[in-house]
């Protein structure tokens, strides 16, 4: 079956990613998929046919991750900052999950990938919750690779509801400050039951994290290119993929 879906997109079933060592592929990848606008801003197109393209993206991004043995890949789709945006952009990008997931979903279930949301479900459009709400039903049983779709997404109210929910549990006698870790604090977060990236890629050039996955990301490989998201292809994610391979992770060790 993904066999299949490779050919229809026109991606070889023997790709670059057969020379990179299979014994050192990153268990979770996460990707800031930024530059859509600027992507279209270039070819004279409106920002939304960016955004449309970056929905292409996904469905490569996606394949080459299963293919190379990633476990978890998450993707940050929209973040609590971008309500700030025009509201006929704001309204758009919302409706990229429902027409993803409309001609991606019976492929997702097929390829044994299980969807999952982590952000706030508060101010969603009902059709946006709906798609993704059944997605992750019709997913659950699935083991193989997460997709894990950041939307309405901010690190920092995240963890402020981490410690909010903390303190809640010390003032009722419930949890002795002494017995809080990093381990309690990880399992708070919305990214509870999932290991931390081991490889962050962020494309378009820009450098910073923008409140994505703060917590996680403390010992993350950080990979950063020029090209813009929906120019984004499986060479671009190999080579992310073999710098990671190349540098040594020691944990704050030697």
């Amino acid at each position: 079956m993904i066999k299949r879906l490779w050919a229809k997109l026109g991606i070889s079933s023997t790709p670059k990613a057969s020379s990179l060592p299979a014994d050192n592929v990153p268990q979770h990848v996460a990707i800031i998929m930024d530059g859509n606008g600027r992507w279209a801003k270039k070819r004279g197109l409106p920002r939304m046919a960016g955004h449309h393209s970056g929905m292409k993206t996904v469905k490569r991004i996606t394949i080459a991750a299963d293919r190379l043995g990633v476990k978890y890949l998450t993707l940050y789709a929209f973040s609590t900052e971008n309500w700030k945006r025009p509201k006929a952009e704001v309204d758009f990008l919302m409706k990229l999950p429902q027409q993803f997931l409309d001609i991606e979903l019976d492929e997702l279930v097929a390829n044994n990938v299980q969807v999952r949301m982590m952000g706030s479900r508060e101010n969603l459009p009902s059709h946006t919750l709906s798609a993704l709400e059944e997605a992750i039903s019709k997913t659950a049983g699935n083991t193989g690779l997460v997709l894990n779709f950041a939307l309405n997404y901010g690190s920092r109210m995240e963890m402020l509801d981490a410690v909010r929910g903390i303190a809640k549990d010390v003032r009722a006698g419930k949890l002795d400050i002494d017995a809080i870790t990093d381990q309690v604090m990880s399992d708070r977060l919305l990214s509870g039951g999932m290991p931390d990236p081991d490889l962050l890629i962020r494309t378009s050039g820009e450098l910073r994290l923008s409140n994505f996955m703060l917590w996680q990301l403390a010992y993350s490989e950080l990979w950063f290119t020029d090209v813009y998201w929906p120019e984004f292809t499986e060479k671009h994610f190999y080579e992310a993929i073999g710098q990671y391979q190349q540098r040594a992770r020691r944990y704050g060790g030697l």
